[in-house]
């Protein structure tokens, strides 16, 4: 087992990656304060895990709940059935949340936590690479609503973090290439020498390897905690970790929610950033076709789906990064190191749509 620290001073966490993590619970119950605890899961990984977590808390005042899975119960309709069996089963303020799923999940339970009786504990045990790299550390909690993606939350840390790398053996393909998307992120924003290392690897990291997904789940934690602790609520830097999320948030709403996984979305985004990213001369071709390399190496599009420039513009204005009517965008200054602007034309945007295939 590696641990790494998210350093917020008394909000301070840890992350624990590791194989078979779900079977010391020890590593759990040491996070649990007082004597009740709500898991939260879904239909799909309750038949897989449930039982060892039902079984690690059984000394508890426990109660669980089970959602539908997908990113189209990601609503605060879904969310309500958590206040209700909070409020069912009589949960006080010394009640931990327990999140045992993937991102969705995650969110959706912290964002419960968060506002159940003004704030309860909770922690994360994502199932997920997604979830394990990047949703399930940093605090930010939310829900979708159908104008734009997590439009309606709260940043609200977790009490720990703990990634179990066997969990990702059942995942289905598209999922883990789902969560390769925000492993390569990393790479761009601020480790040139972690991207490096995916280009040997990421063949491996398909191939479900324990030891080189251990490594890249630590690698993009200890990215992602360093960004948060300088910047907890988004107020500046933190901003880079949303290269591609932008594009990648529009291709969601516009498609619908759950037709493209999140990681699909980003992989297709990240590319058209790399595209804007040359369009203003701070990286070059050969960058562009090392990032589109990798993302098909990967399995993910490089492509977004048919939609029109207007389509795109339109749910890019309502985006969270959006302040005082401009848009701002994560680019690559260079291949491994990201910037926020908010100078980028808007025919530059539409020119690098058209040249994707996006309808004019």
């Amino acid at each position: 087992m590696q641990t790494l620290s998210v350093d917020l001073g008394d909000r301070s966490y840890p992350i624990y990656i590791g194989e078979g993590l779900l079977s010391q619970p020890e590593l759990l119950l040491n996070h649990i304060a007082g004597g009740q605890v709500l898991v939260v899961t879904n239909d799909t990984v309750a038949p897989l895990y449930l039982e060892i977590i039902r079984e690690s808390l059984s000394d508890l005042d426990y109660s669980e709940l089970i959602l539908p899975d997908g990113e189209q119960h990601k609503s605060l309709e879904v969310l309500s059935a958590i206040y209700d069996k909070l409020l069912q089963d009589k949960h006080n303020r010394t009640t931990t949340l327990v999140a045992l799923g993937g991102g969705v999940i995650g969110d959706m339970t912290g964002y419960a936590a968060a506002s159940y009786q003004r704030g309860v504990n909770f922690i994360q045990i994502p199932t997920t690479l997604l979830s394990q790299v990047d949703s399930s550390v940093g605090g930010k909690t939310g829900v979708n609503h159908p104008l734009g993606k997590n439009m309606i939350g709260a940043f609200h840390q977790p009490q720990c973090v703990i990634a179990d790398t066997q969990t990702l053996t059942t995942l289905p393909q598209r999922e883990l290439s789902a969560g390769i998307a925000e492993v390569i992120k990393y790479g761009l924003i601020c480790d040139a020498e972690f991207y490096q290392w995916l280009e040997q690897h990421i063949e491996d990291l398909l191939a479900c390897d324990q030891t080189k997904l251990a490594e890249a789940i630590y690698r993009s934690c200890d990215n992602k905690a360093k960004v948060v602790a300088s910047d907890e609520r988004e107020a500046g830097v933190r901003a880079i970790l949303n290269l591609g999320h932008t594009f990648g948030h529009a291709i969601e709403t516009a498609q619908g929610y759950g037709n493209w996984l999140h990681g699909e979305a980003v992989a297709a985004g990240m590319l058209l950033a790399a595209r804007l990213s040359e369009k203003m001369q701070w990286i070059g071709a050969a960058d562009v076709e090392s990032v589109r390399s990798m993302l098909l190496r990967a399995k993910l599009p490089v492509a977004p789906p048919a939609m029109t420039c207007e389509q795109f513009l339109s749910i890019m204005a309502v985006d969270k990064k959006v302040l005082d009517g401009r848009l701002r965008l994560v680019l690559l200054k260079q291949m491994g190191e990201a910037i926020i602007t908010s100078d980028i034309a808007e025919q530059d945007l539409r020119d690098i749509l058209v040249e994707a295939g996006v309808a004019p």
